[in-house]
């Protein structure tokens, strides 16, 4: 049963199909590993281990992914009749009254949901280390982060636990643990998978639902499932010509590729192991026949972006407390919070409507911008995350000023894609001396996921992933 865990949900459900392995053993096993790493790990904040057994009689057909163990965050995936809790202990005895509509399609997909997985309290930092649950450790190191706001998916993923697991990227939260845990971390575009029925949108669209795997066909295959604009969404992003899965080990054709290994609004801050996966890959894609040079879009320098981006995420987190209020029969005092949302409400409920609209019309220009320079490239690579590995307790708790300053250099490369909508992907090609992953981000323009699975596909053959944490040791 062990060689289970090296195979991918594409994998699993195919021995499932086979008859090689049921449902049933496939979900035991599954809860079986969790059992014994989860506690090193802390990756599952929330089990449903019966319900998801129960469930299990009822499957049947021929959905893509009958039989297939997951998990999902526990923000953004409500799920009718289980606890939603954000990070947080303001949600404490508030469940959710129905299935959102992402979650609703993994359970079509055949997907058998285990349980919800950590993450920092209302997504807003990039280390998975919430007061109410306590830390997310890195199967690859104990001692290190596997980054937020999906932490606790990653590490699950990672660590074999599931085959993949459900996220969402509202800053570089899927692509941030995916690079410090080794994975692929592909961010949809803007308007790709519904946030309905109860949510319209998240941080003005930053955010969008996504899925962490290990594979680039799990990436494809996943998003297909769970991707579709509902009725009643504000926007939806363009069809593809086919779906995602067949883009897999599809000719990419011969793109032109500009790198950046330094931002350019932080000359000089850039870590080597950084440099060294972003010149890595570079080499890479012109050995498999692209057009690669230095460069990358303008706009990606504007110092103002940082205070924009602020701006729209301390008012929304700023309405999400009022919404919390309402939601659980009683206003959240910011004493409740940790101290980064403390002052990020505290922040939001300061400022006006004129300053929130001035800041969205400021990234309606910045978006153009950005755009502009995807009419003579076909992708932007970059690192994922603007720092090397960190530990864990690397975001000092009571240095707010130090925290801030070391999130906006990590995710530097990550938010404004989030600003932009473009859908981006994280690969995992290069480790430390110390063997702990650092990844690399491909950026396409808006709608292009197909093409960032060719390319992604295409690397991914040339250079096959590895993946040392899928079986952790007891202890490090």
């Amino acid at each position: 049963m062990d060689d289970l865990f090296d195979l991918d949900a594409v994998g699993q459900a195919e021995a499932v199909r086979a008859g090689k392995v049921s449902p049933r053993e496939l979900a035991e096993a599954a809860i079986a590993r969790i059992e014994a790493h989860d506690g090193e790990i802390n990756a599952v904040v929330h089990r449903r281990f019966e319900r998801a057994l129960a469930e299990i009689d009822g499957l049947a057909g021929d959905a893509p992914f009958l039989g297939v163990p997951t998990l999902v965050k526990d923000l953004g995936w409500s799920m009718a009749g289980e606890p939603y809790r954000a990070g947080s202990r303001v949600l404490d005895g508030v469940e959710v009254a129905r299935d959102g509509y992402g979650l609703a399609k993994l359970r079509a997909a055949g997907f058998v949901v285990l349980g919800r997985t950590n993450t920092p309290e209302f997504g807003t930092a990039i280390t998975t280390e919430p007061r109410a649950f306590g830390p997310t450790r890195n199967p690859y190191d104990v001692r290190y982060s596997p980054g937020g706001s999906s932490g606790g998916s990653a590490a699950a993923v990672a660590s074999g636990m599931v085959p993949v697991a459900a996220g969402g990227d509202g800053g570089g939260s899927i692509r941030i643990p995916a690079s410090l845990c080794g994975l692929v971390g592909l961010k949809p575009s803007r308007g790709r998978v519904s946030y309905g029925p109860s949510t319209g949108e998240a941080w003005a669209g930053f955010s969008v639902s996504g899925m962490l795997c290990r594979t680039v066909r799990d990436s494809a295959a996943t998003l297909d499932v769970i991707a579709g604009t509902m009725p009643g969404d504000p926007y939806g992003a363009p069809a593809w010509p086919r779906s995602l899965a067949r883009e897999v080990g599809a000719d990419p054709g011969r793109l032109r590729i500009g790198f950046l290994s330094e931002h350019p609004g932080r000359p000089g801050e850039t870590d080597p192991d950084l440099t060294a996966a972003v010149t890595g890959a570079a080499g890479l894609l012109e050995a498999l026949g692209h057009d690669v040079e230095p460069g990358g879009p303008g706009a990606l320098g504007e110092e103002d972006f940082a205070l924009h981006f602020g701006t729209v995420v301390a008012v929304h987190v700023a309405a999400d407390l009022e919404d919390i209020g309402r939601w659980r029969g009683k206003p959240v005092d910011l004493d409740e919070v940790e101290e980064r949302n403390r002052i990020l409400g505290a922040t939001g409920r300061g400022l006006s409507a004129v300053d929130y609209v001035a800041s969205r019309d400021w990234i309606d220009g910045f978006r153009r911008r950005m755009a502009a320079w995807w009419e003579s490239f076909d992708l932007l690579l970059t690192p994922s995350l603007g720092v090397a590995p960190f530990p864990l307790g690397w975001l000092p708790s009571g240095d707010v000023s130090m925290a801030r300053g070391r999130t906006n250099r990590a995710v530097a490369f990550s938010s404004p894609v989030n600003a932009t909508g473009q859908p981006a992907i994280s690969l995992p090609l290069h480790r430390t001396a110390q063997g702990l992953p650092v990844g690399v981000q491909l950026v396409a323009a808006a709608g292009r996921e197909d093409l960032l699975i060719r390319i992604a596909s295409q690397i991914e053959a040339a250079v096959p992933f590895a993946h040392t944490a899928i079986r952790p040791a007891a202890s490090h």
